[in-house]
Parts: C-alpha cells; structure tokens; sequence
C-alpha cells in the first residue's frame, strides 16, 4: 500500500472526504518526524512505537576491493510493533 491508497482507506474507514483524510494523515506524519527529531519517542498504545537510536561510527570492508573506510555516526529512525499488532499479524498467517 502506498500513501495514496493509505489516504483513500482512511477516507473510506472514517467516511471523511479524501481531502480531510489526506491532511489528517499529513499532519500525524509530521507530528511523528517532529517528535523523533527532538530525540523523543511516539508510544501508540496497541500498536508499536516510534523512536530513535544513536549509531557510533565505524569500520567496514568493502568485501570486493578489500578497502576499508569508516562510516560516521547517526542517529537513525525505528519502530518497534506492539504486542497487539504482532498477535494480529501472527494470527493472520494461520
């Protein structure tokens, strides 16, 4: 599913024009990145979290010329799935 067919189940589901749905949805994408660049995280409960690490910097090899380089630190986005969502999608495979 791509975003605009995200926008057009929202629509659906709430039954809310398609306009609405797609500022309703932009505004709590935003509201998430806003939140994680400040360093915090966004709990939604039932469903899984939102957060941000911290990755040091390190060395690698590229395995075809054998060249090491370093990459920089980083702080990186994740999300971790609630117990709720796995149970779901774990049910949904049986």
């Amino acid at each position: 599913m791509n975003k605009s067919q995200l926008v057009l189940t929202i629509a659906s589901k709430a039954e809310i024009p398609q306009s609405k749905a797609e500022k309703a949805l932009a505004a709590a994408l935003e509201s998430i990145v806003d939140t994680l660049t400040n360093g915090k995280t966004v709990s939604l409960v039932g469903f899984g979290s939102f957060g941000v690490k911290k990755r040091s910097a390190r060395k690698v090899r590229n395995p075809q010329t054998g060249i090491e380089m370093i990459i920089k630190a980083a702080t990186v986005p994740f999300f971790k799935a609630g117990k709720n969502l796995k149970d779901i999608v774990d049910s949904k495979d049986a």
